[in-house]
């Protein structure tokens, strides 16, 4: 019997979709695809999603939603940053539960953080010795914290900072008038630094893990090839490396590095960082980056809510191959 559930996830930067087998204790992830969509655009100053950003968005949840129909017992849509924060989210929720067949549940901070965390757990070892991981993850709109040294996170944080909401903030970051001064990088950085704050009272933890886009970037540009990332170690080091090489070219430029999604190049120097801003207010060098992020997460804590259920009549055990992007 199958039991793959399926997640459409809406980010402010991307649209994601992912398939996972949910019956070994840690999820088989069979399909997952990834487009740029940023319907976070303009959000910042208008207080609301975009006409022409909502319609790539739903053009891509649509394309995702094909990719996997059939295959999955159960298909759940979730949204973050961008859309909990826009005045017209309800609007918009329902034009994706129109297309998707569910309701698109909208994620607090919190919920993000929980959901971050029991993604980034599945790459762990279960039978290391007792340790506090803390996970961050650096979305387009914000950046989740999350502590804990078991199944569960034992304290959250959701900051108002991401890669997209930073380079609003700190437009010469995206490369467009070519390269970008120390001036705008030290806005940035004291920008960043402000809004992260808050994750500077949490306890100590032994390791620290990354996850989200820009982590993942950053590490498919170190291997020099957009592969996917189940463990690879970056130290702050490499991030700064990856940060000033970037900003020493024009966006066009930035696009052609082996490893960048070209539609991530001009919000990826405001990531990087978030991210290094993170690590150096936690005290560490280095930490792991992995692909198992919130959507795994958010599929692991319906399952153990719930259990799986019967499978849906018609359903299919094959899975759908990656279509190129």
């Amino acid at each position: 019997m199958s039991k793959h559930f399926a997640i459409v996830s809406i980010g402010t930067n991307s649209t994601r979709v992912l398939l996972a087998d949910m019956a070994p204790a840690v999820p088989r992830v069979d399909f997952t695809r990834s487009i740029g969509t940023r319907v976070g655009e303009g959000l910042q100053q208008s207080g609301r999603l975009d006409e022409t950003a909502m319609a790539r968005t739903l053009d891509a949840v649509r394309s995702h939603v094909r990719a996997v129909r059939g295959h999955y017992l159960r298909i759940f849509c979730i949204a973050t940053s961008a859309v909990r924060r826009a005045d017209n989210r309800e609007e918009f929720a329902e034009r994706v539960r129109a297309l998707v067949g569910t309701p698109l549940r909208v994620l607090d901070g919190d919920e993000e953080a929980d959901a971050s965390y029991r993604g980034a757990l599945t790459v762990l070892d279960p039978h290391r010795a007792a340790a506090r991981v803390g996970v961050i993850d650096t979305g387009g709109g914000s950046t989740e914290y999350a502590i804990g040294d078991g199944a569960h996170p034992e304290r959250t944080v959701s900051c108002e900072i991401g890669a997209v909401r930073l380079t609003e903030a700190a437009p010469a970051l995206a490369g467009l008038e070519g390269a970008v001064d120390l001036a705008t990088i030290d806005k940035a950085r004291d920008l960043a630094r402000e809004a992260l704050t808050g994750i500077t009272d949490f306890a100590a933890v032994d390791q620290v893990v990354l996850v989200g886009g820009t982590a993942t970037s950053a590490a498919s540009v170190l291997r020099g090839a957009r592969t996917k990332i189940d463990r690879y170690d970056v130290t702050r080091a490499d991030l700064q490396r990856i940060l000033v090489r970037l900003c020493g070219m024009p966006l066009e430029e930035r696009k052609a590095i082996p490893g960048i999604k070209a539609q991530r190049a001009d919000i990826l120097p405001a990531g990087l960082i978030v991210l290094d801003t993170a690590l150096d207010l936690l005290g560490h060098d280095r930490a792991l980056v992995t692909s198992a992020d919130l959507l795994i997460g958010f599929l692991i804590s319906q399952r153990d809510a719930a259990g799986t259920p019967p499978k849906a009549p018609g359903g299919r055990s094959s899975v759908p191959q990656p279509a190129s992007r």
